[in-house]
């Protein structure tokens, strides 16, 4: 059994793991932010490629990539007037793939 201190810092741990988790999953709880979530799962996109690619329109567009910049759910990097995204933390990846292939439809081939 463990000792008193070091259960409760487990707890602490996982109290604490628990509100990360809950902050990714309040982040991919909307359509659209999910939506651009996939899209840069395949990697780094501008903002115009990602309104081209999702058909998510401004301003919609800039305030979803806000509240996901915030929750910290993706990271940019500027280029000139362009602003890029990509994914943040590796972990949402192995999320948005377990995501996929559970709720998206297979696409056969030669469709």
């Amino acid at each position: 059994m463990m000792p008193e201190h070091d259960q409760q810092d487990f707890y602490d741990a996982m109290k604490l793991a628990a509100q990360g988790a809950a902050d990714v999953l309040r982040g991919l709880s909307n359509s659209d932010r999910l939506l651009l979530m996939c899209q840069l799962s395949q990697g780094e996109a501008s903002v115009a490629q990602l309104e081209e690619a999702v058909g998510i329109h401004q301003p919609t567009l800039s305030q979803q990539l806000g509240v996901m910049r915030r929750l910290k759910l993706v990271e940019t990097r500027r280029e000139g007037k362009q602003i890029f995204y990509r994914i943040e933390d590796k972990r949402v990846l192995t999320l948005l793939t377990t995501l996929y292939d559970l709720y998206c439809p297979v696409q056969q081939d030669g469709e």
